[in-house]
């Protein structure tokens, strides 16, 4: 079954959005170099990859971080060697990701924090061959790379506006794009169609910048921007879940010709910190350039209609609504 808005997004594709996607593949991130200093930083998944290595470039710059990771070895590890290194404060708060208890616990401790959380990096990911269902009976790819960034921005949302100056920034794809044809609302647990790992991925990630619309029209005029960015053809552990033949595959083939994840650091950074983004929001970048994502992630009728799904998948109740 297709989706019944295809005729539409086909029509919508235009050859020169496609081509400036492959033209900013090749630029490399704008740096900024303004400090950070005595700032509160929030990094899902920062133990590996772009959350580790975006991890130190805040703390070279004196920002305080807060990082949600799943292993509590990694997270000691971590903060001991930013601190040691930086001589910044760098805390840490532990929670599965794919499971509704922990992300609706962790949320609602940043939402109690007595200081202000000046930027809130959504980086934690995964890429799965297999459907896998988490605890909660949900696909597993759709709740790690988009329910849980949606719940957490949910609850804390009145925080952040409380504070009048926030950034969210929620590390998307251009593997949205794999989502061709959008999403299948009536299917967004894979249950009656064959799965496949690429297009569960670009669902995840479409049904991100989905959110992306609703959730600046939430914070329009509070002084809260919300952004999306692909962080480039970058290193990461993502796809370590799977099996030997894809982890050797992607060791001997797909490593060797990916960047240094500092590429996607550097992004962060700027898109963090420049004053050149102040007041920028519900956009999506390729890395540091602004540009315009496959017409299914432009569709604010299914975005709405996506945001009240996502309220009952996520157990949120009525007063959150």
């Amino acid at each position: 079954m297709k989706n019944k808005k295809f005729t539409k997004y086909f029509r919508e594709y235009e050859w020169s959005n496609i081509s400036a996607m492959i033209r900013n593949s090749w630029l490399d991130p704008k740096i900024c170099s303004e400090d950070f200093k005595n700032k509160l930083v929030v990094i899902t998944g920062a133990t590996s990859g772009i959350g580790y290595k975006t991890a130190r470039k805040y703390a070279s710059h004196g920002a305080s971080l807060l990082c949600i990771n799943r292993n509590l070895q990694k997270s000691e590890a971590l903060c001991l060697e930013i601190k040691k290194e930086f001589g910044v404060n760098c805390e840490y708060l532990i929670a599965d990701l794919s499971n509704l208890m922990d992300i609706h616990r962790v949320a609602e401790d940043l939402s109690r924090l007595d200081k202000p959380i000046d930027i809130l990096i959504h980086n934690a990911g995964i890429f799965l061959t297999e459907r896998e269902l988490t605890s909660d009976g949900m696909e597993k790819v759709f709740v790690i790379q988009y329910l849980a960034s949606f719940l957490i921005n949910n609850i804390i949302m009145e925080k952040l506006k409380s504070q009048e100056k926030a950034r969210i920034i929620m590390v998307n794809s251009e593997g949205h794009r794999f989502a061709a044809w959008g999403l299948r609302l009536d299917d967004l647990n894979w249950e009656t169609r064959h799965y496949s790992g690429f297009k569960s991925y670009g669902s995840a990630k479409l049904a991100q910048l989905l959110s992306m619309i609703v959730f600046d029209d939430h914070f329009h005029n509070t002084g809260v921007s919300i952004n999306a960015m692909h962080p480039g053809a970058v290193k990461t552990e993502t796809g370590q879940e799977n099996g030997p033949f894809y982890r050797w595959y992607k060791k001997n083939f797909i490593d060797k010709t990916l960047k240094s994840a500092e590429l996607s650091a550097e992004a962060l950074y700027y898109l963090g910190v420049s004053k050149e983004i102040e007041g920028v929001s519900g956009k999506f970048f390729n890395l540091t350039t602004e540009e315009e994502p496959a017409p299914p992630a432009l569709d604010r009728e299914v975005a709405y209609e996506l945001w009240e799904r996502s309220l009952d998948l996520g157990g949120l109740s009525s007063s959150k609504k």
